[in-house]
């Protein structure tokens, strides 16, 4: 037995792989990735893919990043970990530091976690106890949008809305409110855009008119969906959202786990409409792609509802083992300071442009019927019938069978459903660029004949 079969058998035998459905994958040639380098995956046997989806939308400057790998290594040094619960460590101060700096105005204290799923259970446990310490404890609900993924906590699930990941779960979750989220291919309130005048936003507003006397909470992706299918809000909503949201006294929680460190174009999506709002949630590509590591950013006026007396009992009892992990605050910090050094966002510009314009050849496909784009994360929906918009059915698995055939031209890719998903590393070459949409291109051609 060869060690590539060797490891093929364990990995079969004991590993039970996320968000895959076991049978197949025991009836599948995995690909086992052994190295990285620059926007490259390089397997056992030495194939190299570019990294088209960025290892699950968290590198941002590349494998073996010099800089960060030495900032680990130093700070391996030092110290692998040390708790923040009766303690500090100098990388997780700095981090917080340097990451209000970066967030938006009035976002003044930073609470360390593992992954987005904890960023975002940390909000919604944090505002739900604001308001009962606040003297207004019938504020106890949330407002999410339709298509939202927020991760897989119980909390974070229940805000959630995709069915093939909460189904099965709901009997365990809360019960949030729900606002039309403006996917305009398929429209929540079937109007067209912009003539609709962004028509989800009197929903929305008609949800909080109603029912703000118990809202909490108002969750959003701002404005890119990640799991819905890469699902692009136009201009105008999000700060539509955060003007309702104070209108009628709720706070609102940004979910930038997918589209924070320069993913849009902007360090943060936030800062496309200029919103700030009362809850910030980093992960993925806070540490460049390296570490597990999440941040909650809130504002001085929630901490302030948490401070009192010890036995008033007014603390957030919440924590993490890995809470404010020094190799992982060492990574972001290290990563932040790759951002500054190389002018990364500034540099985003000229990249995002040549993407849009390679994107347009997508348009005319006969099978393809939306075409999403924002800074370097791209959606292409495939369907059966273009002037129906009708999909394939489940079992065709036809965004499956496209990232398989790119797969074999050398790139590294991933589907939400039928929606074929473009979201490489921000230091992508643009010759990286246009093979990326080439070898995607073609794939979507042969797979939809």
């Amino acid at each position: 037995m060869t060690p590539k079969d060797r490891l093929i058998k364990i990995d079969k035998l004991r590993v039970w792989h996320p968000f895959t459905q076991m049978t197949e994958w025991a009836a599948s040639d995995p690909l086992i990735i052994k190295e990285g380098k620059g926007n490259y995956l390089i397997d056992i046997d030495g194939k190299r893919y570019i990294d088209g989806v960025s290892s699950l939308w968290v590198n941002v400057h590349g494998h073996r990043k010099m800089e960060i790998d030495r900032a680990i290594t130093a700070q391996l040094k030092k110290i692998a970990h040390s708790t923040l619960l009766g303690l500090s460590n100098i990388p997780s101060i700095e981090l917080a530091e340097r990451l209000v700096k970066i967030a938006p105005r009035g976002l003044t204290r930073v609470f360390y976690s593992d992954n987005g799923s904890t960023a975002v259970e940390i909000a919604l446990k944090m505002s739900f106890q604001y308001w009962a310490q606040s003297g207004k404890a019938k504020k106890t609900r949330f407002v999410a949008f339709t298509g939202a993924y927020h991760g897989d906590t119980f909390g974070s699930m229940s805000v959630g809305e995709i069915d093939i990941f909460v189904k099965k779960y709901r009997p365990l979750l809360f019960e949030a409110l729900r606002a039309p989220y403006p996917y305009c291919y398929r429209c929540p309130v079937d109007k067209a855009y912009p003539s609709c005048k962004l028509a989800c936003l009197v929903e929305l507003e008609k949800v909080l008119k109603k029912n703000h006397g118990e809202i909490a909470a108002c969750v959003i992706e701002p404005v890119v969906q990640g799991a819905a299918g890469m699902i692009v809000s136009p201009p105008g909503f999000l700060k539509g959202v955060r003007r309702l949201t104070r209108k009628y006294d709720c706070l609102l929680l940004a979910d930038e786990v997918a589209t924070g460190f320069g993913r849009t174009g902007r360090m943060l999506a936030c800062e496309l409409e200029k919103v700030s709002p009362d809850f910030l949630c980093l992960a993925k590509g806070l540490t460049g792609g390296y570490m597990p590591l999440a941040a909650t950013l809130t504002t001085e006026k929630v901490y302030k509802a948490f401070l009192g007396r010890y036995e008033e009992y007014r603390t957030f009892f919440h924590g993490h083992t890995y809470t404010g992990n020094p190799l992982g605050c060492a990574a972001a910090l290290a990563n932040l300071d790759v951002f500054e050094k190389e002018k990364v966002i500034e540099r985003l510009r000229g990249k995002t442009v040549l993407f849009k314009g390679l994107l347009e050849k997508f348009k005319p496909l006969p099978h393809v019927g939306d075409v999403r784009h924002s800074g370097l994360i791209a959606g292409v929906e495939l369907v059966k019938d273009k002037d129906t918009k009708e999909p394939y059915p489940a079992k065709e698995r036809v965004g499956h069978k496209v990232c398989i055939e790119a797969r074999k031209k050398g790139l590294i890719i991933r589907q939400l459903g039928d929606t074929v998903v473009i979201m490489p590393p921000l230091s992508i070459k643009e010759t990286e660029l246009k093979r990326i949409a080439n070898i995607v291109f073609d794939c979507i051609r042969k797979v939809t004949g």
